[in-house]
């Protein structure tokens, strides 16, 4: 059997180390993607993986990474970032609205975008698009809903555009082989979130390493989290 390809971006320390981690433990070549060459080939090196230098928000390096890649199995878009810290709504600046949206979103589209041709030569691809349950609208719309308590304006709205990006890739590519979900880790303590989180980085990488090795008649424009089905 020919070991399929794995491409982890943002997969230096964190939630995405570990989702790298799982899928190389399941024996598939890892490609960490990481910005920082440095960290990166460390923590590449930690899991017996390969390091592949990926700035997600910088068009000649994500097309310089991409050269390196004849085929990709699995691609788990996970680098992001949360720069609120506390700001409500409208105290937010467009600027930060503007650099969460570079990453979490317009880096989403130009990685996914890059890779496609990769993807597209292997037998049955997996995208998985790291989500979170504070961009499902179900949640932001009740009031007594956790999750409908905390306006993160620019963190938030990223997350439910990156559900409805989910879905339009889903719907081009329901033909295909190729299945596009999106994967809620929980409340995980990382440094997104100063270790506030009450989940460990390993718990929040089960629901991605599931939709990145689903058989073929598993599900394609979904939220998922490790319990099943997450409202939008």
């Amino acid at each position: 059997m020919t070991t399929k390809t794995a491409l982890v971006t943002g997969a230096n320390k964190g939630i995405g180390l570990e989702i790298a981690r799982e899928l190389r433990a399941l024996g598939m070549h890892v490609l960490v993607g990481a910005r920082d060459p440095i960290r990166g080939k460390e923590a590449a090196e930690s899991i017996g993986a390969e390091l592949l230098q990926l700035d997600v928000t910088d068009p000649a390096s994500i097309a310089a990474a991409a050269a390196q890649v004849e085929v990709l199995d699995v691609l788990v878009n996970n680098a992001g970032v949360l720069l609120e810290r506390g700001a409500l709504p409208t105290a937010t600046p467009v600027d930060l609205l503007r650099e969460t949206y570079e990453v979490n979103v317009f880096g989403v589209v130009a990685v996914t975008n890059a890779f496609l041709p990769a993807l597209r030569r292997s037998p049955a691809a997996r995208i998985v698009n790291m989500g979170s349950g504070l961009g499902s609208l179900h949640f932001a719309s009740d009031p007594q809903h956790p999750y409908g308590q905390n306006p993160l304006l620019a963190y938030n709205s990223s997350k439910s555009a990156l559900t409805a990006i989910t879905l339009s890739y889903a719907a081009e590519l329901r033909a295909t082989p190729i299945k596009v979900n999106v994967a809620d880790p929980g409340y995980c303590a990382t440094d997104l979130n100063f270790h506030s989180g009450p989940r460990t980085p390993s718990q929040g990488a089960t629901a991605a390493v599931r939709l990145a090795t689903l058989p073929a008649d598993g599900p394609t424009g979904g939220f998922f989290d490790e319990d099943g089905p997450v409202p939008w």
